[in-house]
């Protein structure tokens, strides 16, 4: 189960019928532990990875060619996750792959993706008619025009960060300035950041130099969204915080993770103007 021996950044041929051996699960823990994240600690955190499939199809029962939309919810704390390039390939199997409903196929999807993962991952089929994925924006104030000067693209740095002890906040900030690359082809992964906190108020300057300091930063979705999560609540001392990092997709998959202190907060599934 690691990376060297799952199929991303590596020719591959499509398959055509369902093979659930196609989804390659990563341990979190090795990604963890270069966060200081003991394995049997206790996670600071709650939330999920929310993931979007857009390019879902199957046959139905007569042959015929059926699409929809796919969400699935991971929680925070399953012990491993999907690397995204199989589960590209375990999605492709099913569009010569008869079913003889969305029910079946939804089924499926839950029963292979929570073995995969280790826990319980929802799933939500979504008919294109009915999809209700108008383009929205990710809610709060965007820090984005500050005019601060930025000189540090990587690695990522947290002593950028800066609080105000003296001085209590409630707010949401956001940046679609976030950029890093996938440490394994070195494409970069485009995307932007909701935070959301309470507690001392967070220098919106320093916290734009420090989203930046990610751009040349080799680490996965899930990763840097966490790193985020565990510098801001170490440097910022909040009471009260939550990240949303909403990825643009690649090969017809977006993941989305969110990470909050907050016990069963759950995320919406925005689709911004980038998905």
């Amino acid at each position: 189960m690691t990376i060297a021996h799952s199929p991303l950044g590596k020719p591959t041929d499509y398959p055509t019928r369902y093979d659930p051996s196609l989804l390659h699960p990563i341990p979190r823990a090795e990604g963890r532990a270069a966060l200081g994240l003991a394995p049997d600690a206790a996670l600071p955190f709650g939330g999920c990875d929310v993931w979007n499939a857009w390019e879902l199809g199957w046959l139905d029962s007569r042959g015929k060619p059926r699409v929809a939309l796919g969400e699935f919810r991971v929680p925070s704390d399953s012990p491993r996750l999907v690397e995204s390039k199989s589960l590209k390939l375990y999605l492709n199997g099913f569009a010569q792959t008869r079913l003889s409903g969305t029910d079946a196929l939804r089924a499926t999807l839950a029963r292979d993706l929570s073995a995969a993962t280790g826990a319980n991952v929802s799933v939500a089929l979504t008919a294109l008619a009915h999809n209700g994925h108008g383009i929205d924006t990710l809610a709060g104030e965007c820090i984005d025009d500050l005019p601060v000067a930025i000189d540090r693209y990587g690695p990522p740095d947290p002593g950028l960060l800066a609080a105000d002890p003296q001085t209590p906040a409630e707010e949401t900030l956001v940046s679609h300035l976030f950029r890093s690359n996938c440490p394994v082809t070195g494409q970069p992964d485009w995307g932007s950041v909701q935070l959301r906190y309470r507690g001392p108020r967070i220098d919106r300057g320093a916290l734009l130099r420090y989203l930046v300091s990610f751009r040349e930063h080799c680490g996965f979705h899930e990763q840097c969204v966490e790193q985020v999560f565990l510098d801001v609540l170490a440097r910022c001392a909040p009471t009260r915080l939550s990240v949303y990092g909403r990825y643009t997709r690649r090969g017809g998959i977006d993941i989305n993770p969110f990470r909050s202190t907050v016990p069963g907060e759950s995320p919406g599934n925005p689709r911004t103007v980038r998905q």
